[in-house]
């Protein structure tokens, strides 16, 4: 049998060691957002939040609750925008990171 990691944890593992990783893992969560892939670009901030900072942290930059944030960052999450927007300032702080934005013309 083969041995193997479990991805999750290698994720985790990977942005708690390499802070260009989880800025740049942050931008993709924000493109993916942005291009109505939302499960994938909640997932990702889901990955942040367990290795940047806590859910319990989190909630309480935000002022949202615990159990709501984890079912915003679920992957059928369907968040308002104003608490998306709150979770990610959140992580943006805890990242000490400001992408930069630009849009491509057509």
């Amino acid at each position: 049998m083969a041995l193997t990691r479990n991805y999750k944890a290698t994720v985790v593992e990977r942005l708690k060691s390499d802070p260009e990783f989880a800025k740049a893992l942050y931008a993709e969560a924000l493109d993916a957002l942005l291009t109505g892939e939302t499960g994938e670009g909640l997932s990702m901030l889901r990955d942040l939040v367990h290795s940047e900072i806590t859910f319990k942290e989190l909630a309480r930059i935000t002022g949202v609750g615990e159990k709501s944030l984890h079912r915003t960052l679920s992957r059928h999450g369907n968040p308002r925008a104003s608490t998306l927007g709150k979770v990610v300032v959140g992580i943006r702080k805890a990242l000490g990171h400001v992408p930069q934005v630009s849009v491509a013309t057509a």
